[in-house]
């Protein structure tokens, strides 16, 4: 099994786009600024945990991850172990937020591109929650520049 998920392709049904670039990886985790306004960040889609290993390094702050796909819950669970307890294995947009996290929270992540408008909707719906929002979808940004 191991093998297979290191050989795994991202699926169109989710949606998935592997980060494969350790530098935008780390650039998306880092550009989190209003770090005082939540006492948590909620990854959506971390996938084989590309961007999830730089978020682990806020210390200052809960990480909890949304992963819909099984396969990638089973390859978090297994290469990020100390993860475990906070891999909330559900669809992101049939999640309730306020039993993911009672307080505040920065919302992150290299959003699958078949939701990404669907995640800014409901992170607006949930906005007092959710001060900081980072990491949207390539698609989804010309989008709102287009606006």
């Amino acid at each position: 099994m191991f093998k297979q998920i290191l050989t795994m392709k991202a699926k169109k049904s989710f949606g998935q786009h592997f980060l494969n670039k350790e530098q935008i990886a780390q650039d998306i985790a880092f550009a989190l600024n209003q770090k005082e306004a939540y006492d948590a960040i909620v990854e959506v889609g971390p996938g084989k945990g590309m961007l999830t290993k730089y978020l682990m390094e806020h210390k200052m702050h809960q990480l909890k991850v949304i992963e819909a796909d099984r396969d990638m819950v089973a390859y978090l669970t297994q290469h990020y172990p100390t993860l475990f307890p906070s891999i909330i294995a559900e669809d992101f947009l049939k999640v309730n937020l306020s039993e993911v996290h009672q307080g505040s929270f920065a919302l992150i992540g290299n959003f699958p591109y078949n939701i990404s408008s669907q995640i800014v909707f409901k992170m607006l719906e949930h906005k007092e929650q959710i001060p900081e929002m980072v990491g949207l979808a390539s698609l989804l940004s010309s989008r709102l520049i287009a606006m």
